[in-house]
């Protein structure tokens, strides 16, 4: 059987230029899903208190590192539930940009929007700006009420369109190429050998 590490699977779709997405977590469940790299599967990482679900599907960008060293996060909307480690092509929107805090330190965590390809509900919809704001303030919501349940502060401070988006995706993307894909650094020649892949 041929199987393909996550870790391998390019940030942008090479047949249409898309965002690549790694789905962990489905709309509409209170299981947080986390995807661990080390052995190779999905794991309930967490679920959320009663009444609370996650508005949108839940994933990951794969061939990219945050700066806390995890693939960067995004929330990928879209009407229907989507099976946790399905791979999905989408349109960045934007991000909202924010601060967290835990434990009295704050730093930022913008978080990622993006909208399915395929969807043709969202089919004009190009930027954060172009959706409805009762969608950006569930967005908001979620973010406040899902920080606040692990003991950490989110503080939204406004949205950002899909350029400040693409911006952290390729920096991240190059913090990604700097390292062996599971996250020890590489030689500078051999760093620069993957960055030009």
């Amino acid at each position: 059987m041929f199987t393909t590490k996550l870790s391998d699977i390019e940030t942008w779709d090479s047949q249409s230029d898309a965002l690549n997405v790694i789905v962990e977590t489905p709309r509409g469940s209170r299981a947080k899903i986390d995807y661990d790299p080390e052995r190779g599967l999905f794991q309930l990482s967490k679920l959320l208190p009663r009444g609370a679900v996650f508005p949108f599907n839940f994933g990951f960008i794969p061939s990219t590192r945050g700066e806390d060293g995890d693939p960067l996060d995004v929330l990928v909307l879209m009407d229907e539930p989507l099976t946790t480690g399905c791979l999905v092509t989408c349109r960045l929107l934007g991000a909202l940009k924010a601060e967290q805090t835990e434990d009295g330190e704050t730093v930022r965590n913008d978080r990622l929007i993006a909208v399915v390809e395929a969807c043709q509900a969202h089919e004009e919809v190009r930027s954060v700006n172009d959706l409805n704001k009762h969608v950006l303030k569930d967005i908001e919501h979620f973010f406040v009420s899902y920080n606040e349940a692990v003991g950490k502060r989110f503080r939204p401070l406004r949205y950002a369109g899909p350029r400040h988006a693409e911006k952290l995706v390729r920096k991240a993307k190059k913090r990604f190429a700097a390292t062996d894909g599971e996250g020890e650094p590489l030689s500078n020649g051999r760093a620069k050998a993957s960055q030009g892949k």
